[in-house]
């Protein structure tokens, strides 16, 4: 791929071969060219570009994405532009992300797709091509049809070449994710203001504490809790609400406030080193295991997810 600018293809793949066939030319290439080249797809898939690459591997930065991007909101910050942002400015980067697998659950996907969409906001001008593979046998229609929206060009499986997007509408996928969260248990609301956020703070840790976090687990929840409710006072209204109570092998807290995110990249861009403030929002997706977000004209709610126990 000589083009200049930004490269965003989506490549449908049946079974490992076919995924080879896709992923290791296109990496070679980028070796071949003196590209940095990063890799961060699933572990299993992982195995397979490492072992397809053999001695060529150790020149590519490889990252198990269940583990970089378990949190969809991670990725962009975490690792594309983690990557991206410490080479050499205008030297092309070459990245194979797959950040959609058969595994991730309800809760994850449409963070998932959302980040998708983002990506092409976030290296708008950049010289970077990420390629985002896709399993057409395990995912279904709907998330096949959502990389359509959500990539410039498409590579079917098997055919070698790109093809233009029939559904290509990023903006679109970011409003029509931008969903209410599903219900929650029926958990006391507590409330907070400038006054009381050391109070809720300590009541949110507790109350983690008695559903079973511990350690950094424990440290993310009370950093996301003051995160969270500095925002909502500094920029939510003044005012906002907390809840915390357990889900499977989670424990979720979310807070809510009448503040409108009028940024879809708010938490999902980089912070320079110089500026002052803006990062609330974006150590919150670097240390929670999920997040997702919903706002609007009465508000915005950011629920976020850490694991119970030992991963």
């Amino acid at each position: 791929m000589t083009e200049t600018g930004f490269l965003h293809p989506a490549l449908f793949y049946r079974d490992a071969q076919d995924y080879l066939d896709g992923t290791l030319p296109f990496v070679r290439e980028g070796l071949e060219t003196g590209e940095p080249v990063a890799v961060a797809v699933p572990g299993e898939n992982l195995r397979l570009i490492r072992d397809g690459l053999g001695d060529a591997a150790d020149a590519v930065r490889l990252l198990d994405m269940r583990e970089a991007g378990r949190n969809p909101g991670r990725i962009i910050p975490g690792v594309l532009r983690a990557f991206a942002d410490a080479q050499p400015p205008g030297r092309r980067v070459r990245i194979v992300g797959e950040p959609i697998w058969a595994g991730r659950t309800a809760a994850e996907y449409p963070a998932c797709v959302q980040h998708e969409a983002l990506i092409n906001a976030a290296f708008e001008g950049r010289v970077v091509t990420i390629l985002c593979p896709y399993d057409v046998r395990r995912l279904d229609e709907r998330v096949l049809a959502d990389a359509y929206a959500t990539h410039p060009t498409v590579i079917p499986s098997g055919s070698g070449g790109a093809l233009s997007s029939w559904g290509y509408a990023p903006d679109a996928v970011v409003a029509r994710y931008n969903e209410p969260l599903p219900p929650v248990p029926d958990v006391p609301s507590l409330g907070f203001d400038a006054e009381s956020l050391s109070e809720v703070r300590h009541l949110a840790t507790d109350e983690g504490v008695r559903l079973g976090l511990a350690g950094i687990a424990l440290e993310n929840l009370t950093l996301v809790t003051a995160e969270l409710t500095t925002n909502s006072v500094v920029h939510g209204g003044g005012a906002g609400s907390l809840r915390v109570w357990g889900e499977g092998d989670h424990v979720v807290c979310e807070v809510r406030d009448k503040g409108r995110l009028v940024d879809p990249l708010a938490g999902r861009r980089p912070v320079a080193v110089t500026q002052r403030g803006g990062r609330g929002l974006l150590l919150v997706n670097l240390v929670a295991d999920l997040v997702r977000v919903h706002t609007g004209e009465a508000g915005t709610t950011v629920r976020c997810w850490f694991a119970r126990g030992p991963r």
